[in-house]
């Protein structure tokens, strides 16, 4: 898969710019705060529908615009195709077009184009908190089960159901004994098939993070992945049926605790992914070389499954990765990214390398 190139019109900071790209590596290189991190901004919101800087869709138009455009070109399975954005300030306003046949949810678009993108907070994969690792599941496992994201969506619709039942509880009784075991069944069944989902990608990507990792490094030490769900019986997540039914006994049988917290305390909003280097944590006890190294493996390995799942792999994209890191990872990401797609970006011109140059300015774009 390739991104041929991307047309923008007020986004961010860049009022009108076309970019074409070659399929090895392409990088962009300027100051900082030129438009670099929005180009990749860009191209990743045509692969997953949103920012990953965690913003909403009118804080990427230009200010005083009236809107943001996208237009990207890729190939996929050797097709040309075309996926095209414009983004109003009203959050929900967007039109969305796929090869120039209009979609009407943004879930549509999950697979069409496939992007993994890498930039310096990913470190938070590691060392950040739950949420974090959370939040990459969803966004990987969405990219191969399409209907993973409707199940997430589904799952996330009746926990605030759920939890306004609960905050109410004290005052309204009756109807909570009246219908939360409607909703504790509900969310115990969409919670077991995610929690599958999950349980069966950890396990995948546990195979190239330890790959990655020891050729990345040069060292003997083994990383460990462990998805941590919602039933702690140490079972696992296979059995669908079983999950279910032990994620609906943990709803039911503790209703007093969930009032007392005014929240729903069982489910896979709670998970985690464990991940250990010699059988310490690694957000506890890795030095941050360390945690970089593990959270760039998981990155990759986002990569090869996506190769195993769609035939091909998918756009990297990196946003000032190679100051991060040393010179043996260094050399070892573009050794690694050989025969692949890669746009990054950098403060300074790469020397020596075969590629494609872009001097970013003022969210202008100059190709050298």
């Amino acid at each position: 898969m390739y991104c041929n190139g991307i047309a923008l019109t007020d986004f961010r900071n860049i009022a009108s710019v076309a970019v074409r790209f070659e399929k090895g590596v392409n990088v962009l290189y300027g100051n900082n705060a030129q438009g670099k991190t929005n180009l990749l901004e860009a191209i990743y919101f045509a692969a997953i529908g949103k920012s990953f800087r965690g913003q909403h869709a009118p804080e990427v138009i230009r200010f005083g615009a009236e809107y943001a455009s996208l237009s990207l070109d890729y190939t996929a399975a050797g097709r040309a195709q075309n996926i095209s954005m414009r983004l109003f300030p009203n959050n929900r306003a967007r039109a969305v077009e796929k090869n120039k046949v209009r979609v009407s949810r943004m879930s549509e678009l999950l697979g069409s184009f496939r992007a993994v993108l890498f930039c310096p907070e990913h470190l938070s994969l590691i060392k950040g908190g739950p949420a974090e690792r959370r939040q990459f599941l969803d966004i990987a496992v969405s990219a191969s089960e399409p209907v993973y994201l409707s199940t997430l969506q589904r799952y996330m619709h009746i926990l605030k159901q759920r939890n306004a039942l609960i905050r109410k509880a004290k005052d309204e009784p009756e109807e909570f004994k009246a219908t939360v075991d409607l909703w504790s069944a509900q969310l115990a069944r969409e919670g077991a098939y995610i929690a599958r989902s999950r349980e069966k990608y950890v396990k995948r990507a546990e195979k190239y993070v330890k790959e990655c990792f020891a050729a990345m490094t040069g060292a003997k030490e083994a990383p460990t992945m462990v998805y941590h769900g919602p039933n702690k019986s140490g079972n696992g997540y296979e059995d669908v049926a079983l999950t279910e039914k032990e994620l609906y006994g943990l709803l039911s049988a503790n209703h007093e605790r969930e009032i007392g917290a005014g929240a729903t305390l069982w489910g896979i909003h709670k998970d985690d992914i464990e991940v250990e280097l010699n059988g310490y944590s690694a957000r506890l006890f890795c030095s941050q070389g360390q945690q970089r190294s593990l959270a760039l493996a998981l990155k990759l390995a986002e990569g090869e499954i996506c190769r195993e799942d769609c035939g091909e792999y998918p756009v990297f994209l990196f946003d000032d990765v190679l100051s991060e890191l040393d010179s043996r990872r260094r050399a070892y990401l573009l050794e690694k990214m050989e025969g692949k797609q890669v746009i990054m970006t950098g403060c300074e011109r790469l020397e020596h390398f075969s590629g494609k140059l872009f001097y970013v300015e003022n969210g202008t774009v100059r190709e050298m």
